[in-house]
């Protein structure tokens, strides 16, 4: 199991917990952060015992954001990887969730900021949950700045283009509950529950059928920008193996004999 100084990971059942761990800064993004999350993506992709993802952070904040003097990579730390940097130029986009999308599920646990940086990773994972004193925002315009982890593309495609260009046009800081109003997150819990409310949410997830969790994952995302009848086709083509694996037959009778299903990987 990995992590860095910055991003710690366990494991709680078939769940991976990845948790921004630098709450002195409310987790602002380092080099040793952006390795770490795409290590932790790398092992859920790699791991077949893993069924999902929670990323959560540490302190009682998200992620405030890209902290450029860390990622720079001063001192020991960075100096050691700053290596992986130059060997992977793009390492820190996939950490990002901009050029890489995890096969498993990734549920959201979100408390205090979340904001700049922290909402662009946001809208790369599936489920969103907040705690009550969640802020969000998209900052950058304020500073001078432009959100290039994919906000202009993505933000439109996940909430109304209106509420979207409101969020990116003004760079002004949202509540929880404007944000789930406008679809950026799901839930909204008690402060200090969002983790524990995205975990329920993950055993959920890890008692379905792995193949057909994933399956469905990609349909949607790889069906999101075509026509119904291009969508339609594409999800035939990844829908309809998934009834000949052994998941899927050890679902059947699972229901038939009124059990609960004991999914392994076929």
């Amino acid at each position: 199991m990995g992590g860095t100084e910055h991003l710690t990971v366990r494991r709680e059942g078939a769940t991976l917990v990845l948790t921004l761990n630098r709450p002195e800064a409310k987790n602002a993004l380092s080099l040793s952060m952006l390795v770490g999350l795409y290590d932790g993506w790398i092992e859920a992709d790699e791991d077949d015992e893993v069924r999902s993802i929670v990323l959560t952070g540490a302190g009682g904040a998200f992620c405030a954001g890209m902290d450029l003097k860390a990622l720079a990579g001063q001192g020991m730390a960075g100096e050691h990887l700053r290596d992986r940097l130059k060997a992977d130029p793009d390492l820190h986009w996939k950490a990002m969730l901009r050029h890489h999308r995890p096969r498993k599920p990734v549920i959201a646990a979100v408390e205090g900021y979340c904001v700049a940086g922290g909402t662009e990773i946001l809208q790369g994972t599936d489920i969103r949950v907040a705690g009550e004193s969640a802020t969000f925002g998209l900052f950058e315009v304020r500073r001078g700045l432009f959100p290039i982890g994919g906000s202009t593309v993505r933000l439109q495609r996940q909430i109304p283009r209106t509420h979207a260009l409101e969020m990116l046009l003004t760079g002004r800081p949202y509540t929880a509950r404007e944000a789930a109003g406008i679809g950026l997150v799901g839930q909204v819990v008690p402060d200090g529950g969002a983790l524990g409310k995205a975990l329920e949410i993950a055993e959920q997830i890890n008692a379905c059928g792995p193949l057909a969790v994933e399956a469905v994952k990609a349909s949607v995302y790889e069906t999101a920008e075509m026509t119904e009848t291009d969508g339609l086709a594409a999800e035939l083509e990844r829908g309809w193996p998934v009834f000949d694996t052994a998941d899927a037959k050890e679902g059947a009778r699972a229901f038939a004999e009124k059990r609960p299903p004991l999914y392994q990987r076929h």
